[in-house]
């Protein structure tokens, strides 16, 4: 999954204060904690402080290495506020927003808090304006625990699902969401000689001879590094029942480059207004995106609004990228996506928006492999000029 940069954006009056009395209003947790990472949203009125009496508080929780990583604050009611803080810290997660209670909400944040001090991490800046949700720890009884791990995950179809998911949460050493998808007595940590990691691709391909026996090809990656495992698996009723290592052994990025290439289908517009301008109505676009600048021009990522890409045979993290727009400070924007659905949905996008009138369409290409992030790093400044450079080399 891509990881979010965040940018602070202030809002209405300052945050009240810890003894002003809250009143709880609701909160929603994304469905993603088997993607290893969460949103976790709240929303209280304080009546006694100056107006608006509404105060709103984003989480962003990380199961894997970073525990309560994140957080954000908003007091009033600006839409276009609250919407660019949600977008920042949950528009790359894919999931849908499920409704939880107070007491779930404050046992979550307790649960993320305490993950920081068990692994000596820092809580995030404005302690002061959440203490109050984890000074006195909140408790589940069973039957509530498993109630709001429903509510975290997203529902489990099928076997690839499963295994995917299960397979993700096994690498990254997540073992207590793997055991959520695992039933029987079998250890989890087989793979415990690697440092957490991330799945980036994973092949599933069913024993002709014994349904419900899986053999997976597993590449992962961590610190730059990459290992290529094959693991057996059986499922029954969307729970792994048994899960065994094979063979395993490390590869080089080149060939894990090749592991993970696929084509990409690219248009090029020239831009008829300033590059400023323009990105400043990207967020008008019908798919929400996430902007990291470069040297030469600001990228913007469209996501997928599910994680269905997990629902495959062949699982790609990258899959949860539904396109790319790439505006230059040059005048001009290369979108691109990986399957010809997407780059005409995108297309689709920008005729509809209110840019259409600003854009030109210059040129329309299909690579073999990915091209877009090459030209980003190079020093090209027109990307018609970047290709011609390619083809003479």
């Amino acid at each position: 999954m891509t990881k979010p940069k965040f940018t602070v954006i202030e809002g209405g009056l300052s945050a009240p204060k810890e003894t002003q009395k809250k009143y709880f209003m609701g909160a929603y947790v994304t469905d993603t904690r088997l993607m290893g990472v969460m949103g976790l949203y709240i929303h209280w009125r304080i009546p006694d402080q100056p107006l608006p009496p509404d105060f709103h508080q984003f989480f962003y929780l990380d199961a894997e290495e970073f525990g309560f990583e994140t957080y954000k604050s908003i007091t009033g009611n600006n839409v276009e506020e609250i919407a660019a803080i949600e977008q920042a810290l949950i528009g790359g997660l894919g999931g849908r927003k499920v409704e939880v209670t107070e007491r779930e909400a404050r046992y979550l944040l307790c649960e993320y808090a305490r993950f920081n001090q068990r692994h000596n991490l820092s809580l995030p800046e404005g302690r002061e304006e959440y203490e109050f949700l984890i000074e006195h720890p909140t408790v589940l009884n069973p039957n509530e625990q498993k109630v709001l791990i429903e509510k975290q995950c997203d529902r489990i179809v099928s076997s690839y699902q499963t295994i995917n998911y299960f397979l993700m949460r096994c690498f990254g050493h997540d073992y207590e969401a793997a055991s959520w998808l695992s039933e029987g007595d079998f250890p989890l940590d087989i793979y415990g000689e690697h440092p957490a990691a991330t799945l980036c691709k994973n092949t599933i391909d069913e024993d002709e001879f014994d349904s419900g026996t899986y053999l997976c090809e597993s590449l992962i990656e961590y610190n730059d590094q990459y290992t290529l495992l094959v693991s057996e698996l059986t499922v029954n009723k969307n729970r792994v029942t048994s899960f065994e290592k094979c063979s395993g052994f490390p590869i080089s990025p080149a060939e894990a480059a090749m592991m993970l290439s696929r084509p990409e289908f690219v248009t090029v517009y020239e831009v008829l207004m300033p590059p400023d301008d323009f990105s400043s109505s990207m967020g008008q676009m019908a798919h929400g995106t996430m902007m990291t600048p470069h040297e030469n021009g600001k990228l913007f990522l469209a996501f997928n609004n599910n994680n269905n890409h997990v629902n495959k045979r062949v699982f790609r993290l990258s899959e949860d990228v539904f396109g790319l727009y790439y505006i230059t400070d040059y005048g001009q924007l290369i979108v691109s996506s990986y399957s010809l659905s997407g780059i005409h949905a995108l297309e689709r996008d920008l005729r509809k928006s209110v840019l259409a009138p600003y854009l030109m369409a210059t040129a329309k290409y299909e690579f073999k492999e990915p091209i877009l992030y090459e030209f980003i790093q190079s020093d090209f400044e027109d990307f018609n000029e970047f290709l011609d450079f390619i083809r003479n080399e």
